[in-house]
């Protein structure tokens, strides 16, 4: 059974199972209606001991469990040594930020102005969605694609500096006054990012220093295994805090899935295309690609149950449900056109997509 986690193949059907079994337990608990502590908030209160564990809750910190589960193994993988090689990749960064903030922040409001004028908070809601860079899941999909596992780091680490300084300042600018504690973002940076990068420095470290490379070779398959299930895990848990809502009012999923899908192809594929017509090699392209389109759900999430009202945050939280399985077929996509577009200096197509 755990060997067909590991057949990209089937990835799809485990997919669809989760995203069922998300819904069917939204149902059969009722608790797409409760009102949900962010996940953020819910660890700083139960480090205060001041957190009420509620189904609701509960199964929202499921969030934070499985966000860990998928970044933890690809942070493990990285030989950290390779990351200041990563760390000196020029034309890699300048398409990313490129992308990222002269780019994507603008386009995603084009596109809440063509498909959500008539909707305030569906509108506002896509806008904040895309001002915010993802920096988390973006490093599963560059490993569940065989991309550059360091460079992809390197990306998010810059791109978690310079959101925690543009956001306001797009926020300002793309949706006028608004106010919200900025130490949400790094608070996210810690929570999503620091820890499971914590955690992968010293499971390599100290287990590579005490039993060998070999051991942690062994232990490979045992990390990606947990990455593939930390993502069936946060799809459920995802789709069981909406799950009332895909189905009592589908066509507001609808509404939001045109124009986050356009966002996402529209963004995969210039990076991408650009990556390859730059002459980068493939494991590169699909890092920047990846780090060029991933959103923060989080942080939109957190802004906008701080600065908005309510039905602007639900806007937000339908975004992830959206964004994962669209960011699932375009892994799919970047192993399937890898041998076509890249060669290597022998004319041999790349190697290595298949783990």
């Amino acid at each position: 059974m755990l060997g067909a986690l590991h057949d990209f193949r089937l990835l799809p059907v485990f997919v669809i199972f989760s995203m069922i079994a998300g819904i069917a337990i939204s149902r059969w608990f009722a608790i797409s209606g409760f009102r949900l502590t962010p996940p953020i908030e819910a660890v700083k209160s139960i480090m205060e001991g001041s957190y009420e564990f509620s189904l609701p809750n509960t199964i929202a910190l499921g969030v934070v469990v499985g966000l860990f589960m998928m970044i933890y193994p690809a942070m493990a993988n990285i030989r950290f040594e390779d990351l200041g090689r990563a760390a000196r990749s020029p034309r890699q960064l300048l398409i990313v930020m490129f992308l990222n903030y002269a780019i994507a922040p603008f386009f995603m409001l084009v596109l809440a102005r063509v498909f959500l004028s008539g909707e305030p908070d569906l509108y506002t809601g896509l806008v904040l969605y895309g001002i915010a860079p993802c920096i988390a899941m973006v490093i599963v999909f560059t490993y569940l694609a065989s991309g550059n596992g360091p460079l992809a780091i390197v990306l998010v680490a810059v791109n978690a500096i310079i959101q925690m300084i543009l956001i306001p300042v797009y926020a300002r600018l793309l949706l006028g006054e608004t106010v919200f504690d900025v130490r949400v973002v790094g608070e996210s940076v810690l929570l999503y990012l620091g820890l499971p990068l914590l955690a992968g420095i010293l499971t390599r470290f100290l287990g590579v220093r005490r039993f060998g490379e070999d051991w942690f070779h062994r232990l490979k398959f045992h990390l990606d295994t947990l990455s593939i299930s930390g993502l069936l895990f946060t799809l459920v848990v995802m789709f069981a805090l909406k799950g009332d809502l895909i189905m009592e009012r589908p066509f507001l999923i609808v509404r939001m899935a045109v124009p986050m899908t356009i966002f996402f192809w529209s963004m995969f594929a210039v990076a991408y295309v650009t990556g390859w017509k730059a002459g980068l090699d493939y494991r590169d392209t699909v890092a920047v690609a990846f780090n060029s389109t991933g959103r923060d759900f989080e942080i939109a999430i957190a802004i906008a149950i701080t600065a908005f009202n309510p039905a602007v945050a639900l806007a937000t939280v339908i975004g992830p449900l959206i964004e994962v399985p669209v960011m699932l077929v375009l892994v799919w996509v970047a192993r399937r056109t890898a041998g076509r577009l890249f060669v290597s200096r022998d004319g041999h197509s790349e190697k290595g997509v298949e783990r």
